[in-house]
C-alpha cells in the first residue's frame, strides 16, 4: 500500500515538473518568436533556417529581405521549431546556395571572417 502511495506521489511530482518545463518552453518560444518578428519587421521580412548545435540547443539563422542577417539560440530544437512556427516566417531545411546568396555582408564581417589573411583584425582578441 505504501509503495502505491509513493508511486502516485512520484507520478504527481513528475507531472508537475513536466508541466512547469512545458510552460517555460512555451514562454521561451513566444519570446524568440517576438524577436524573430522584430527582426523581420526591421528588415522588410525574413526567412530562416534551424541548426542543431548540440547540448547548447538550436541556432535560428535569420536573413532579412534586405540581406541583413542574424541569429538566435534556443535551448532546444523543439523550442526553436515552435518559435519559428509562431513567428510565421518562411523556414528552409538547409542553408543552401540559393538561401545563402540572400545574405549581404559588410566590411566588418569580411574582416572578421578573413582575419589577418587579408589584413583584417585577428580573431584572438
Amino acid at each position: 500500500m505504501a509503495e502505491k502511495a509513493a508511486d502516485a506521489a512520484d507520478t504527481e511530482q513528475t507531472s508537475r515538473t513536466d508541466a512547469r518545463k512545458a510552460a517555460r518552453d512555451g514562454r521561451r518560444a513566444a519570446k524568440l518568436a517576438r524577436e524573430i518578428g522584430a527582426f523581420a519587421k526591421e528588415h522588410g521580412g525574413a526567412e530562416g533556417q534551424l541548426a542543431y548545435i548540440g547540448q547548447a540547443g538550436a541556432r535560428i539563422v535569420l536573413v532579412g529581405q534586405d540581406g541583413a542577417w542574424g541569429d538566435l539560440v534556443a535551448p532546444t530544437y523543439a523550442v526553436a521549431e515552435s518559435a519559428a512556427a509562431k513567428s510565421g516566417i518562411t523556414m528552409h531545411d538547409e542553408f543552401d546556395g540559393e538561401f545563402a546568396l540572400k545574405v549581404r555582408t559588410g566590411p566588418y564581417e569580411w574582416s572578421r571572417m578573413a582575419g589577418i589573411q587579408v589584413g583584417g583584425p585577428s580573431n584572438d582578441r
